[in-house]
């Protein structure tokens, strides 16, 4: 046997015990395969097509099944099932067991994993083509990987761990071979500015007939059968399902209850509720009987071992932390069998990350007044901590501390574990977010959604809610799926000072035609119903705003209709009840044909329109040109820079502002040419034309349309600025201009 046959060998018995013990999908592997079938078809055509190098990111929810894709990978390599010809190495490494690791040579890393009698680390890495380095766990990784100059093309020298990955990542270091890496929503931001044109494939989650045959699977086939008919009468619940994880979770509440003869009143609908029925069921599976004061001690070393690992970010746990923190070996063997631990090699892990935040969380619950410990942080540390920087281990636990400060959580726990501090945690979240100033909320806690929104949403208790968002008076959203979309209405419709609203939505989310890259056919569907609501619900809540800025917004024409619709310009609501003041929509995509303006054009209060780099078709100029005549049109400044303005569309524009109110007019960045400056001059000799500023730099214009202007300054009496920068106008141009600014019935005072 060959050294790198011996290598598949080893990789095989490690990755087979891996899989069989330590991941859990409880369904059978043909039709685990099945439910892959679309990623595991890209990953062999992505590396099959490129002969060279080539950096895959598997991207998806957390619990969305990445990791055991990537486990599958790992075997279906090792047992000659996959990309045999294109690799004669792979190595597989989880980066967050680096996070401890202070300095380390990639030749050190790499033959941790060799076995003995391999081939040298100078042999394997001799053809770099031929190697695969799978990485994941990047969403829990200590230290933040950026951007750096301090990169190292020498795999032999020893150097901090976070130079050595990111001289793997950005191809530095052993540029010639190719990386697979598990993204999560945490990490995908940070680490996708460091790749070289990635290649992505994304965990969908499970399909209607999958989360069907995990439940025949996960029970027998008659009780499987009629649970998913249950799951699917509840859609809230059903949807959690979709989930892997979750999908788990649910399923082991459900197991756990159905032993105990419980008839399951109800499910968690938010991901607090869910983890405690969760975790409650287990516990009771055991202790039920034993009274509240010693669960609580027991419970509590499960919490602290969580908690402490959470801040020193560990997630690998030897007998002597378990030991420190008071867990027994009786008591471990328990935290087994509820599958809250479960073992890896001689080490132990919680079952799946996010139960470890779960239990960390908990902690302050049980514990809200007495967090001393040299490692452990109290409640308000904690949420300085949360919201202090990008660093990605903090996600889930904020949205757990929202969605476990609840009256409902509290009365789920207090029966087995005695008094929690639910009140106590949230008037520490509320005078957290009142410390900070109004640019620290739109910053820290706003502008992505998942920050505040998301934890929002899993409390939903709305006196805490309104209390909450009370405090923003300004707001910049940036809205990139269907999650975003129904985050944000919610939240809005309970943030009554909220004047101000700067809206971004990124091009996926009104995708009319299905894309394999955003995941199946079937959740795709579900997403546009979904899209649909929630995106009226938030249109709805525009009518209130002063301000609204719709910033480098991706739309499609139903999108635009919905938004039309949402002022009601009937009888019965008065024009003057609308108080927007200003629209911006700015770089704004499939903006349609105008139906916008003849909607909030009407709107007497309106006096700013900024339509800057949003291509603007005849048709919606003609629209707009109508819209500017109505009689409560009040618009004072149009701002139409880079919109695709043609001459003749300057024309239509000229003709609808000489009874306009329209005082200051940017046309600058439009191939306006001296044809379309023609008509703006014969606009400016009527004595309706009340213009004051008038932007044209950059609308290539020669000479001649100097001698226009000259005439129009003349019998203009409002015009004061005149902006005519980057035009080609040479000598005898300004010279026409400045005969103009001799005479005294010139009004002009900024050229």
């Amino acid at each position: 046997m060959d050294k790198q046959t011996k290598y598949k060998e080893f990789m095989k018995n490690t990755f087979q015990h891996i899989w069989t013990m330590e991941t859990n999908t409880y369904i059978p592997d043909r039709s685990y395969h099945e439910f892959i079938e679309v990623q595991y078809r890209a990953l062999q055509d992505i590396f099959d097509c490129e002969s060279e190098p080539v950096t895959v990111v598997v991207s998806g929810s957390r619990g969305g099944g990445k990791t055991t894709f990537l486990r599958k990978a790992m075997l279906d390599w090792a047992s000659r099932n996959l990309l045999q010809n294109r690799f004669q190495y792979v190595f597989y490494f989880s980066v967050f067991s680096l996070n401890n690791i202070t300095e380390l040579s990639l030749a050190e890393l790499i033959s941790s994993t060799l076995p003995e009698s391999s081939e040298t680390v100078d042999d394997i890495l001799s053809d770099p083509k031929r190697i695969l380095f799978i990485l994941d766990g990047f969403d829990y990784l200590k230290f933040d990987l950026e951007l750096r100059t301090n990169l190292c093309n020498d795999w032999r020298k020893k150097l901090p761990i976070q130079i050595v990955l990111s001289s793997l990542l950005q191809k530095i270091m052993l540029p010639e071979c190719s990386l697979l890496l598990e993204l999560g929503n945490a990490s995908l931001s940070n680490i996708i500015p460091l790749l070289q044109y990635p290649r992505e494939i994304i965990m969908s989650g499970f399909s209607e007939q999958t989360i069907e045959i995990y439940c025949v699977s996960f029970f027998n086939t008659q009780t499987g059968v009629e649970i998913f008919k249950n799951l699917k009468s509840i859609k809230p619940l059903f949807n959690l399902c979709r989930c892997p994880h979750l999908c788990w979770m649910i399923c082991s509440t459900i197991k756990w209850q159905y032993e105990r003869r419980e008839v399951a009143s109800r499910f968690g609908r938010t991901l607090g509720l869910l983890y405690t029925i969760f975790m409650v069921s287990a516990f009771k599976s055991t202790y039920a009987r034993n009274p509240s004061k010693q669960n609580r001690a027991r419970i509590r070393t499960l919490c602290t071992l969580a908690v402490e690992g959470m801040w020193k970010q560990v997630y690998v746990f030897d007998s002597d932390d378990l030991r420190r923190n008071g867990i027994s070996e009786s008591d471990k063997k328990v935290w087994l069998r509820m599958k809250f631990l479960q073992n890896q090699g001689s080490n132990i892990v919680f079952y799946h990350s996010t139960l470890q935040w779960y239990f960390a969380v908990l902690f302050y619950f049980l514990q809200y007044k007495d967090t001393r410990h040299p490692v452990i942080g109290n409640l308000a540390q904690l949420l300085g901590e949360i919201y202090a920087h990008k660093q990605n281990q903090w996600f889930h636990t904020r949205i757990l501390l929202f969605g476990m400060a609840t009256e409902q959580v509290n009365s789920l726990l207090e029966p087995c574990f005695g008094c929690i501090s639910s009140k106590e945690v949230r008037q520490e979240i509320i005078r957290y977010i009142k410390s900070l100033s109004q640019q620290e909320c739109n910053e820290k806690l706003v502008v992505h959604p998942q920050n505040l929104f998301f934890c929002i949403l899993d409390n939903q208790e709305e006196r805490f809610v309104r209390q909450l968002m009370d405090r923003f008076e300004e707001m910049t959203v940036d809205i990139s799926d269907v999650d975003d979309m129904s985050a944000t209405p919610y939240c809005l419709h309970r943030a009554p000072k909220v004047k101000n609203l700067h809206l971004h939505i990124q091009k996926r989310v009104f995708l009319e035609i299905h894309d394999p890259e955003y995941g199946d056919l079937e959740l795709f569907k579900l997403d546009q119903k979904l899209l649909a609501k929630h995106w009226t619900t938030l249109c709805t809540f525009l009518c209130n705003l002063h301000v609204l800025d719709l910033d480098s917004c991706h739309f499609n024409e139903k999108a635009i209709e919905v938004l039309c619709n949402c002022l009601p310009l009937t009888s019965l609501v008065p024009l003057t009840g609308f108080k927007l003041h200003r629209l911006l929509c700015s770089f704004t995509t499939n903006f349609g044909d105008g139906l916008l303006f003849c909607t909030f054009l009407h709107l007497p209060h309106l006096k700013y329109m900024n339509l800057y780099g949003t291509n603007l078709s005849n048709d919606a100029v003609e629209r707009l040109c109508s819209a500017l005549k109505f009689s409560t049109c009040g618009v004072e400044e149009l701002l139409l820079g880079k919109c695709d303005i043609s001459s003749e569309a300057c024309g239509i524009i000229a003709a609808s502002l000489i009874n306009s109110e329209v005082k200051h007019l940017s046309l600058v960045e439009n191939p306006l040419k001296n044809k379309g400056v023609m008509s703006l001059c014969e606009m400016l000799k009527d004595p309706s034309c009340v213009l004051e500023s008038l932007m044209l730099s950059y609308c290539c214009l020669t000479f001649i349309a100097c001698g226009h202007l000259y005439e129009a300054l003349l019998s203009n009496e409002h015009l004061s600025l005149l902006d005519l920068g980057s035009n080609f106008l040479e000598d005898t141009g300004v010279n026409l201009l400045c005969e103009a600014l001799k005479d005294p019935n010139c009004t002009l005072k900024e050229l």
